[in-house]
């Protein structure tokens, strides 16, 4: 089963959701702009929307 986003929130092209993986809460930012690979877990939601607001396109 695919995880279930919750507590999306954008920050310039990137988005940062949180979700339920194995029983813990995990946190992702994935930049939507195109041609952009960016996107990583993070333990922490302050470290997600930490990465995003730093994050710059190489596209």
């Amino acid at each position: 089963m695919p995880p279930r986003f919750r507590n999306v929130r954008r920050i310039g092209p990137v988005q940062v959701a949180s979700f339920l993986a194995r029983g813990r809460n995990r946190h992702l930012a994935a930049c939507t702009a195109p041609r952009c690979d960016f996107s990583a877990e993070y333990d922490s939601r302050a470290a997600a929307e930490l990465a995003a607001r730093t994050h710059r396109c190489k596209a």
